[in-house]
């Protein structure tokens, strides 16, 4: 994908809450259709970072860039604009509990198109159906597994056929065969749709099967040390920081809790 242009661009980004600077001279591209991983350890400013590039939270230095469009120099009618390219999936998947899948799915239609109810309808059914949902239009969240919850999430998610998605650790709390489908559907959004894809994780077993690129937020030098492929990041690491996040010896497979944890399994790194 080398030579295609960014669709995202971060230039000199600063963290901060008040006075407590997160993370500082952050600078990278995201390139249009492709997986891009954000990771790091706890604490690292992963979450606050998409918090950043959605419009959640002003940076306290920096800019950031929507094809070449600067977000936070923008005026607000621009800014709702650009954020009408992007869906997120938050991280505990932000359903409606009163609401059924459908009605969940529907919002975002209702709320920010002029599409008559059976428009509505249909493209809801699509979208579960996009996802694996065809049939549990009339369930609720509190009757599908958590699993099912976070592929419903996503297709309200994609509701308004985003040039962007944002994933905020998709396989947080799934079993690990529930977080490989979402991984594999992952995979199927970018290859069938051309969709831009933004991942949050500190899932190792996700981020090597579907991230082209990643960037590794360092804490102690509170920026990114590492940009490139997973793969080749692991094989090759910058630093030790790098090294040791990439080839985690309780890390290799997703353990029972989805996490991306398997303690006790060793393999060489």
């Amino acid at each position: 994908m080398e030579g295609v242009e960014p669709t995202i661009e971060v230039k000199n980004l600063t963290m901060a809450y008040d006075s407590f600077v997160v993370m500082r001279d952050l600078n990278f591209q995201v390139r249009k259709g492709e997986i891009f991983a954000i990771m790091g350890g706890s604490g690292s400013g992963k979450s606050t970072l998409l918090k950043h590039l959605i419009g959640l939270k002003k940076p306290a230095g920096g800019e950031i860039f929507y094809d070449q469009t600067n977000f936070w120099e923008a005026d607000e009618k621009t800014r709702k604009q650009l954020q009408r390219r992007m869906g997120v999936l938050y991280q505990g998947g932000a359903l409606w509990s009163e609401m059924t899948l459908a009605e969940n799915v529907a919002l975002p239609l209702e709320e920010y198109t002029t599409l008559k109810p059976a428009e509505i309808r249909e493209i809801v059914s699509l979208k579960l159906a996009l996802v694996g949902l065809r049939g549990f239009e009339e369930f609720y969240p509190a009757e599908i597994s958590g699993g099912m919850r976070k592929r419903a999430a996503l297709a309200r998610a994609m509701a308004l056929d985003p040039d962007i998605l944002y994933f905020d650790e998709p396989s947080s709390g799934l079993d690990p065969i529930s977080a490989s489908r979402l991984d594999d559907l992952i995979l199927q959004i970018r290859d069938g749709l051309g969709t831009t894809i933004v991942v949050v994780s500190h899932d190792l077993e996700s981020i090597f099967t579907v991230a082209d690129r990643a960037i590794f937020l360092d804490i102690g030098e509170k920026t990114i040390t590492a940009i490139g492929n997973p793969d080749d990041l692991r094989k090759n690491p910058p630093n030790e920081e790098v090294h040791r996040f990439l080839t985690r010896r309780n890390v290799i497979e997703r353990g029972s809790n989805g996490s991306g944890y398997q303690k006790n399994k060793v393999k060489g790194s």
